[in-house]
């Protein structure tokens, strides 16, 4: 129970890697909130014992994440903040309006934002937090047909390495972690895609994400949480301004 007595917030906490994440910090001792847009999926993550008690918001909305965390922060004062909530949209670059970019920057870059200053402030005065980011290998390399995305990680990744060096001395630390294509409901997504662009089975589809890990398979979200669960440990006070990369050994 090496979280014990502490609150963790984790955004898109309601499924995927964020419940694992939920989970994972819970039967560690922690008090999970989580926030979202999806009220049912919130509502039922609390139900199986997965989180204990959730907030619903738009995290790409300043206002409405500042006052889901002031009500959460409320009951007791958040120790860790997972900014895990995220999108993507796949398509080439000329098919990719400005637009996109800007929807998937807000969702994955101002949503990091929002969270992290709605909890910084609180975390600095005590002397002690973490601030995660769930970006992803797209945070650290370029892949054709998201490149919308793969600026909108890029962008998160320097957030936190940046960050980092400002709350170097606070007790805060400030951490990325980039998976790989990883078994989600998001994945999922882009096999559909690819089956129904393509003409691929599912298997076909499958296999070409999985090509570029040399383990050839999908990322585990409890693997995904359990570098979470470190960074968010006794033991990792000095580790600040990182990205670790949840990869197969990709690169």
């Amino acid at each position: 129970m090496v979280l014990a007595g502490q609150h963790a917030v984790v955004t898109g906490g309601g499924r995927g890697i964020g419940r694992a994440i939920a989970a994972t910090l819970r039967r560690n001792g922690a008090h999970v909130s989580i926030l979202g847009r999806d009220e049912a999926a919130l509502a039922a993550t609390c139900k199986a014992g997965d989180a204990d008690a959730y907030a619903v918001c738009d995290v790409s909305d300043e206002a409405a994440m500042a006052a889901a965390i002031g009500r959460l922060a409320a009951a007791r004062p958040i120790d860790i903040a997972i900014a895990n909530a995220g999108a993507v949209e796949t398509g080439p670059f000329l098919r990719s309006p400005a637009e996109r970019f800007r929807r998937l920057n807000e969702i994955n870059l101002i949503g990091t934002v929002n969270l992290f200053h709605a909890t910084l402030p609180g975390m600095t005065e005590r002397g002690n937090g973490r601030l995660i980011a769930i970006a992803s290998t797209a945070g650290h390399r370029g892949y054709a047909y998201v490149s919308a995305y793969a600026a909108a990680k890029h962008a998160v990744v320097g957030l936190v390495k940046s960050l980092a060096l400002e709350t170097a001395r606070s007790g805060v630390t400030v951490n990325a972690i980039c998976p790989g294509y990883a078994d989600t409901d998001m994945v999922a997504g882009g096999i559909e895609t690819i089956v129904a662009k393509t003409g691929a089975t599912r298997e076909q589809a499958l296999a070409e994400m999985v090509r570029s890990n040399p383990q050839g398979r999908l990322i585990a979200p409890d693997e995904v949480a359990a570098g979470v669960l470190y960074l968010c440990g006794p033991g990792s006070g000095s580790v600040t301004g990182q990205s670790l990369l949840i990869n197969g050994g990709e690169f």
